[in-house]
């Protein structure tokens, strides 16, 4: 499981991550996992993916292809980046596409929060983007690292990186899908 946070303060933004990787009942923790890492970088984009590990690999292999879409700017560029690799999960990487009754539209299975200079974005499994003017948090801990930003965001003496990393904190101590150590990034933001 994961656990992945999204933080935009005063001028800078940053993302943090887990990095535990938990099959049932057994954990794999960055001590014996070299490829740990849950956030991997495409252009000036930073993204962190929930969602089976195979994700991590799945969402790597196609963003390094050549030529394909790949605009995180604005939510309707990442959701028409975002329409383009459901099609290719389907075809290329065998998702399965089985929905429950009660889906209007076939999932994607993953939850993804992205950084970038433009601001702090995710993508819900259903392909629903949303930029977010704080902070935000995805997978098995996000509610305590939702807690864990909103008790901390307003503190003058943390920056973005220290609010994101102290949510994944947060939630590794009280979340048994979620591992220390932590891995984050920070960008200052672009005025619009």
């Amino acid at each position: 499981m994961t656990t992945i946070a999204v933080v935009r303060k005063n001028g800078y933004a940053a993302i943090a991550a887990d990095t535990m990787t938990k099959w049932g009942s057994g954990k794999e923790t960055a001590t014996y996992i070299v490829n740990h890492q849950k956030i991997f970088q495409v252009g000036d984009s930073y993204l962190g993916v929930t969602g089976t590990a195979t994700f991590q690999a799945i969402l790597r292999d196609y963003f390094a292809r050549p030529r394909v879409l790949a605009r995180f700017d604005t939510p309707l560029a990442i959701f028409r980046t975002w329409q383009k690799l459901h099609a290719v999960l389907k075809h290329d990487y065998y998702l399965t596409t089985h929905n429950g009754d009660e889906d209007a539209l076939e999932s994607s299975r993953m939850d993804v929060l992205i950084l970038n200079p433009r601001g702090i974005f995710g993508v819900a499994a259903h392909r629903t983007v949303q930029e977010f003017s704080k902070f935000y948090a995805f997978g098995s801990g996000g509610d305590l690292a939702l807690g864990a930003m909103y008790a901390t965001y307003a503190d003058p003496k943390r920056n973005a990186e220290e609010v994101a990393r102290f949510a994944i904190e947060a939630a590794a101590e009280f979340d048994d899908s979620t591992g220390a150590p932590v891995t984050s990034h920070m960008v200052r933001l672009r005025t619009r």
